[in-house]
């Protein structure tokens, strides 16, 4: 019994080291290079237009904070078309959507943007601190 058991253990053993090693063919879809060389195009040109972007200490105006989406996207769109020169940054930050406008480098600046800024919008404009870019248009036309 104990010669037969060896037997078998010693054939399976020996069967499994006779296996051939073969090569694995990899075949992938074309537009995955595609795809890739696009993602790669955009990351330098997000990168080059962070690097001629201009930042300092300023100020902005907190149109709103709601966690309705619809009303966040409308008053972003209200402030692009009633005030063009105005940049409007919309976020989320759970559970709120907030809406800033501008990049006031001064608070008077951001508080005549308020007074406008409050017969279009019912409930009260904040000036908030934040960290603005300096002549946000110069990066964008210089491509």
């Amino acid at each position: 019994m104990k010669s037969v058991l060896f037997a078998c253990s010693f054939w399976l053993t020996m069967s499994l080291s006779a296996q051939t090693v073969s090569t694995v063919n990899v075949y992938k879809d074309p537009r995955i290079d595609i795809m890739l060389k696009k993602q790669g195009e955009a990351n330098d040109l997000s990168t080059r237009n962070i690097a001629r972007r201009r930042t300092a200490k300023g100020y902005r105006l907190l149109v709103i904070s709601s966690n309705n989406r619809a009303e966040a996207i409308s008053a972003r769109t209200k402030i692009l078309s009633n005030f063009p020169e105005l940049k409007a940054y919309m976020w989320y930050q759970a559970p709120y959507y907030k809406v800033k406008a501008g990049n006031f480098t001064s608070r008077n600046d951001a508080q005549s943007y308020q007074k406008r800024l409050s017969s279009m919008f019912p409930g009260s404009i904040f000036i908030m601190n934040d960290t603005v870019e300096v002549n946000p248009n110069e990066s964008e036309s210089d491509d």
